[in-house]
């Protein structure tokens, strides 16, 4: 989900936003990010923080239990020292421990519109996103560094199709006991997938909420704001008929549809732990794939002109995704022959009996984001890739509504 916000240079001084801990929020531990410097310093450097709430968090004094002894926090299943063993590991990785609040000095946005946007009215992009039900798979194969990374992806993939450039994400991990270690390896994806985007972990929230998950298991959402030069949006309004649809390739299903997949799963009587068939991976390891975080190859296209409109295919896969960028009137034929669909899916629908409307309303198919682009781009795009990365022509942009295939 994306909200854009105008904004232009006459907001000068840097704003920090202060989020307090509060009695009725059980056991969170804010962590916010005080550093300033450029966006071109490497984001693992760009800081960030999370602060415990062994300063902010008062425990009152209670009657007895009946036993006699005293309760503390701890009993009632927060454990803020283990919080701020997670403070100082996470401070390792990303340093900039801060206070209540993320500050992101102004200075920068400024600085990006006028040295590299040429121009003061600009937009702020936000969005917002979680992983699904992938968090399940990852609880069962133990695989959660990476999480993270899929975390980050959602959100910035879906700013980057409005032309912005991300400028700093901030997370929110909740659990009902707080394990350091698996809290560390998701934190560490988390720092991968920002640094995968260019853009400062301003910080984050981890909330330790007793009895509320099962054993062992963990939610995440995660928030990322970009920017964009309000002439350089990309909204789709100068999409034609007979402008081209460029296929870049995914790394698998991404971060929707597991619901589905943890069906056709248990119906195919194979584990997590079992080859997938026709490849040397485990369906475990070819599942929990990493999101392919998209921003820097898109950005860099879109400097070079012709971009018409992008689609980050998601939920709602190409049938629903692809006209969302299209003017009222037109539609998109995709020719299905025009990539290799990977053999995941295609074991996806022979597994789960599957049929091919609904496989392509669900799952990207290989394909994890689309360009609308003018036939003349296209050729640029699509020939200067080489080795930088890959490209396919998928279809074409019709009058008519909805998406055909062929």
């Amino acid at each position: 989900m994306i909200v854009t916000f105008g904004a232009n240079t006459e907001l000068s001084r840097c704003f920090a936003r202060s989020i307090r801990g509060s009695d009725q929020k059980p056991g969170p531990i804010q962590r916010f990010s005080h550093r300033f410097q450029p966006l071109s310093v490497a984001a693992d450097k760009l800081g960030a923080a999370r602060s415990s709430t062994r300063n902010s968090c008062r425990l009152f004094s209670v009657p007895k239990s009946n036993s006699g002894e005293s309760l503390t926090y701890k009993d009632a299943g927060v454990d803020i020292d283990a919080g701020s063993e997670l403070v100082h590991r996470i401070a390792k990785m990303a340093p900039g421990i801060g206070g209540f609040g993320g500050l992101f000095p102004l200075g920068i946005i400024i600085i990006i519109i006028f040295f590299f946007h040429s121009g003061c009215d600009s937009y702020l992009v936000a969005g917002t996103d979680g992983v699904g039900t992938k968090l399940k798979l990852a609880f069962e194969t133990g695989i959660h560094e990476t999480i993270g990374i899929d975390l980050v992806a959602m959100s910035v993939n879906d700013i980057v199709t409005s032309g912005a450039k991300p400028l700093f994400f901030l997370d929110y991990f909740a659990t009902s006991r707080l394990d350091v270690d698996l809290a560390e390896k998701v934190i560490k994806g988390i720092v991968d997938g920002c640094r995968q985007s260019d853009c400062a972990l301003l910080g984050g929230e981890t909330a330790e909420m007793p009895d509320f998950y099962a054993d062992g298991e963990y939610d995440l959402s995660g928030f990322a704001v970009g920017i964009v030069k309000q002439d350089s949006v990309i909204n789709g309004k100068d999409i034609v008929a007979g402008d081209v649809l460029i296929g870049l390739p995914s790394n698998g299903v991404h971060s929707n549809g597991f619901s589905l997949v943890r069906r056709v799963l248990a119906r195919s009587g194979l584990s997590l732990k079992d080859k997938l068939p026709g490849e040397d991976v485990t369906l475990g390891e070819a599942l929990m794939a990493p999101t392919v975080i998209y921003v820097k190859q898109v950005l860099e296209l879109i400097s070079k002109g012709g971009i018409k409109g992008i689609a980050h295919i998601t939920g709602g896969g190409f049938t629903d995704n692809i006209p969302r960028v299209f003017p009222k009137g037109l539609g998109a034929v995709i020719h299905w022959n025009s990539w290799e669909v990977p053999t995941l899916f295609k074991w996806i629908q022979g597994a789960g009996k599957i049929e091919d409307a609904e496989l392509r309303r669900t799952f990207n198919m290989g394909i994890g984001m689309v360009l609308v682009v003018s036939q003349e781009s296209s050729y640029r795009i699509l020939e200067g890739g080489g080795s930088d990365y890959k490209a396919y022509c998928i279809g074409e942009v019709i009058s008519g509504e909805g998406v055909t295939y062929q």
